[in-house]
């Protein structure tokens, strides 16, 4: 919830804080999901990818495709499906497909690339809010302007751009899939784990397998 979306990473005062803790994950975590600005900041931190801001922020609920219907992260999803987006940075298409360890897994024509996943499922980028609430676009809207931002009016997301309207979610089943095939397929399915007869103990990445 910090303001940071328009300042260099290098200026946020905890950044070589996130950092130790980007590096920790790599060494010990199964699986770590980023998203939004921590996305951003995770790729620039692990490939040296480096995100442009919009003049305008893109803010509103955007149509999405699922590019591979057999990929285990959005297996069971729509071929075309709504997520809902807030923020003034992106990073190109052409950046991501620079970097052979990383696959664009969903995409949009109008908010560009949504979720990113390394190859060895080690890392999961969303530059999207599908944790978002119904209200929460709105109430981000309301405090834009209440700040004197003049903020455009989310897209998508009010019934005929009506700000008084109540908005609906169209987008909460595929965020909760999104979570659980997270969960399921690169976290529980591929956390090693030594057993004996005392205990079960996860084995980290980082960690020698098979002691």
């Amino acid at each position: 919830g910090a303001p940071l979306a328009l300042l260099d990473y290098q200026e946020v005062t905890f950044w070589d804080k996130i950092c130790e803790v980007f590096d920790w994950a790599d060494k010990n975590v199964t699986s770590t999901m980023f998203s939004c600005w921590a996305a951003h900041a995770a790729l620039y931190h692990h490939y040296g990818l480096n995100r442009h801001l919009r003049k305008e922020k893109l803010s509103g609920v955007y149509q999405h495709n699922t590019i591979d219907k057999k990929e285990p992260l959005t297996r069971g999803f729509e071929s075309k499906f709504n997520v809902p987006h807030s923020r003034f940075g992106y990073i190109d298409r052409e950046d991501y497909l620079s970097i052979p360890a990383l696959r664009i897994l969903a995409e949009s024509e109008s908010a560009g690339v949504y979720v990113v996943a390394s190859e060895n499922k080690q890392q999961v980028y969303l530059t999207g809010h599908p944790e978002y609430d119904a209200s929460t676009l709105h109430e981000e809207y309301c405090r834009d302007i209440t700040a004197g931002l003049k903020p455009s009016v989310p897209k998508n997301y009010y019934a005929n751009d009506d700000v008084d309207s109540e908005p609906e979610s169209t987008w909460r089943s595929h965020g909760s899939l999104l979570f659980t095939n997270w969960l399921n397929y690169y976290v529980y399915q591929i956390t090693p784990y030594q057993l004996d007869a005392d205990n079960i103990k996860a084995i980290h990445p980082g960690e020698t397998r098979g002691k």
